[in-house]
Order: C-alpha cells, then structure tokens, then sequence
C-alpha cells in the first residue's frame, strides 16, 4: 500500500479477513492486499490474521482484528452513488444478505454491522432543488422509504 491519502480502518472481532474477501467480491475496482498475522507477543493467538489491506470500490482500506471492544455504529457510514435502480438492487442485496439489515432511507447494516447509505445519485439533484416544492416532495418520498426506489422518487419529485 502506498502511504499518500487515507486508508479506513474497519474494527472487527475476528472476522478482519472474511469481511475483507466479501467487500472485494461486493465492488468493482477492488483487490485484497497484504495480510499481516500476530506474533509471538500476541496480544492475538501467533498466526492468527491481524490485519488484512484492501481496496473496495477504489477505496484503501484496513480490515483489523482488534477484538470485541468496539462495534461499529450508524456515526460512521458509507455511501455508495449508483446511477441506476439495477445498481441499488445489487448493492442492497449483497451487503444485506447473510445476515444484514435493512434500514430506513436508503441505509443498512451490513453482516459486519457496518452502515451503508445506498443512494441513487439523481435524488441528491432533487433533494437539493432550489424549488422547495420539489425537493420537499422528494425528501417525503425518500423519508418513507427503505431501500430506495427511483421511480416513485421521481414521480413524486414531478408532482405526479
């Protein structure tokens, strides 16, 4: 990994390397990279995965083995632009199956407990509409949603 940007580290109890394989089959742009194991000095079991780099969607990451101190919570989430129903349909499918869950206006909880904001990129145009009417319709659409639907989106941000 080069050391220019960011990289997201990803606290996991013990699932560092499956999530860092599901994430990579799950986006485009993605590759798993170096697997580092503990030691002797632990604090983990000596060859067990500390941490597992990949790239999901372009996106440097770090997958760590941290232990079950922390969870992840809704603070911090990603969003995922798709520019078609196809592309909303697939990535509310993969990152909710196995055991994720689905949420309100285009969020979910991964597997892995990991907040995802799957959101067509039209509805942020409409939402941010200086006609308040239509962008009020929008938002009133979006907000009785779960997993986001264009079309009703923008039947609703037309008035219809």
């Amino acid at each position: 990994m080069t050391t220019d940007g960011f990289t997201t580290c990803l606290w996991f109890d013990g699932q560092a390397e499956e999530a860092a394989h599901h994430y990579v089959s799950v986006f485009k742009d993605s590759s798993l990279g170096r697997v580092v194991r503990y030691g002797e000095a632990g604090p983990g079991p000596a060859g067990s995965v500390l941490t597992v780099e990949f790239t999901a969607n372009g996106q440097k990451f770090v997958a760590l083995n941290g232990g079950p101190e922390f969870k992840f919570t809704e603070a911090i989430s990603f969003q995922i632009l798709c520019e078609n129903q196809e592309e909303i349909d697939y990535y509310w499918t993969r990152l909710t199956d196995g055991g994720g869950e689905p949420g309100p206006c285009g969020w979910l909880k991964d597997k892995y407990g990991v907040s995802w904001q799957v959101v067509p990129s039209v509805l942020i145009d409409m939402i941010s509409d200086p006609d308040q009417e239509k962008a009020a319709r929008a938002t009133k659409a979006m907000l009785a949603m779960g997993k986001l639907d264009i079309a009703p989106l923008e039947k609703a941000y037309a008035g219809e």
